[in-house]
C-alpha cells in the first residue's frame, strides 16, 4: 500500500511548481506582479512597473532610494505628447527615454541628476521635436548599457 504522505508532498511540489509557472512573466508579457519585460538592443529585458493612471505617472519613483537591476518604471499616455518630467521627490539619478507609439525611442536624457528644491523650481525634461506615447524610466547611467539610442525600438506588450 503507498504511504498517503507521498502522495500529499507529491501534490504539494506539483501544485507549487504550477504555481511557478503561472507567475513566470514572459519576455513582453506583463507577468501577475504587475511588470511588463521590455526588451532591449542589447538583449537584456527591463522589468517595469507601469505608470498608467493619473495618480501612478504623478508619483513615479518619487521617494524611492533605488531601483534593481534591470528594473523601471513605464508611463503610459493616452495620446502623442512632449510629456515633461521633472525630478522633484527623486531620490536617486535617472535615465529617461520617450517612445513614440511604434515603441521606437525619439528621445533620450541621461544621468539626470535628483532635484532637492522644496519648492516647484525643478528642471522639466522634454523631447526636442517629437511626440511620445511611452516614457520609461530606468537607473541613471545604464541607458548606454543596453544600447539604448535614439531610432532604437523597444519591443513590449501593451497591456
Amino acid at each position: 500500500m503507498t504511504d498517503p504522505s507521498i502522495f500529499i508532498r507529491c501534490l504539494r511540489s506539483a501544485f507549487l511548481v504550477g504555481l511557478l509557472l503561472a507567475v513566470t512573466p514572459s519576455p513582453g508579457v506583463t507577468s501577475e506582479l504587475g511588470l511588463i519585460a521590455i526588451r532591449t538592443p542589447a538583449g537584456s529585458t527591463i522589468q517595469a512597473e507601469l505608470a498608467d493612471t493619473p495618480f501612478k505617472r504623478a508619483t513615479g519613483l518619487m521617494y524611492r532610494d533605488h531601483l534593481q537591476k534591470d528594473h523601471g518604471m513605464l508611463f503610459v499616455f493616452g495620446q502623442p505628447h512632449a510629456w515633461s518630467f521633472w525630478m522633484k521627490n527623486t531620490k536617486m539619478a535617472l535615465d529617461l527615454i520617450w517612445l513614440d507609439d511604434k515603441k521606437r525611442v525619439v528621445h533620450i536624457e541621461r544621468n539626470i541628476p535628483i532635484c532637492t528644491k522644496t519648492d516647484d523650481s525643478c528642471p522639466q525634461y522634454r523631447p526636442n521635436s517629437e511626440d511620445a506615447v511611452y516614457v520609461l524610466e530606468i537607473t541613471g547611467g545604464t541607458v548606454d548599457g543596453y544600447k539604448i539610442e535614439k531610432g532604437s525600438t523597444l519591443p513590449f506588450t501593451r497591456p
